[in-house]
């Protein structure tokens, strides 16, 4: 499958899942101020941002220096993609963040990794550089978008939820996690026919 820079600001959108984190954003964010949540949920998504673009502009020659290959990429990015997926339609009894409220201001975890840069999300940034380097301006400006929408919803995090309600804001996380079951199962495949065409 080859994307552009719609196809994959989209999948960026479904892996990151803004709308699915409204909960895990709530519920991290209980202990601060309302007047500071604004600014740690700018920060997180920063430092979410700051961390995808670093391993969307070295993820092919960290690829190089492992001695890895595209090909074990989209397959190791598909099972991990896969996972995720099933998380999001069978979800946790304690959250996706395995319930993890400790007081205080929360910095890097769980928001910025691995709630927005989880190991979906940087698998599928160097995935896009691996598979089509020359597009690389488009990568900058799908990533950019995803997280401008992400920084968005999270900070009208508690009236979306307010507004659509808790079944609905959950039913479009199963949706989208079917959808990102599809995705990954054509990322294995196309892995593994790339596999297999090599041989």
């Amino acid at each position: 499958m080859q994307y552009n820079f719609l196809s994959a600001t989209i999948l960026l959108l479904l892996i990151t899942d803004p709308l699915g984190n409204i909960p895990i954003f709530i519920n991290a964010l209980r202990g601060v101020a309302k007047e500071r949540r604004r600014v740690v949920v700018l920060r997180e998504v920063a430092i979410a941002f700051v961390i995808l673009l670093v391993f969307m502009m070295a993820g092919d020659r960290f690829l190089r220096a492992m001695n890895l290959t595209d090909v074990s990429l989209r397959i190791a990015g598909g099972i991990v993609l896969f996972l995720i997926a099933l998380r999001m339609i069978f979800p946790h009894p304690d959250g996706a963040m395995g319930g993890d409220s400790r007081g205080g201001e929360p910095l890097i975890v769980p928001l910025a990794i691995p709630a927005l840069a989880g190991p979906s999300a940087l698998a599928t940034v160097m995935l896009l550089t691996s598979q089509a380097p020359g597009k690389m301006l488009e990568w900058i400006g799908a990533l950019t978008v995803t997280m401008i929408v992400c920084a968005i919803v999270l900070i009208l995090a508690e009236k979306i939820q307010q507004w659509l309600g808790e079944r609905v804001v959950t039913a479009f996380e199963r949706l989208m996690g079917l959808v990102l079951v599809a995705i990954s199962v054509e990322m294995m495949l196309t892995g593994i026919r790339t596999f297999v065409h090599q041989l």
